[in-house]
């Protein structure tokens, strides 16, 4: 393997590891906001998150 290949390979797996990072962080951020949205919409008087998801539909 030639070394403009070893380091495409390096690259790839670097911007890898960093698209997963993104990922995850999109998906904690989603975690959290619904987890709030569940616990303080009965305080609020908002609609529970079965009501909002079957009007979003599946």
């Amino acid at each position: 393997m030639s070394w403009l290949a070893l380091m495409a390979v390096i690259v790839a797996l670097y911007l890898l590891f960093k698209v997963v990072g993104v990922v995850m962080k999109i998906a904690l951020w989603i975690v959290v906001v619904v987890a709030a949205y569940w616990l303080l919409a009965p305080l609020l008087g908002w609609p529970e998150l079965a009501e909002v998801v079957h009007v979003l539909g599946p």
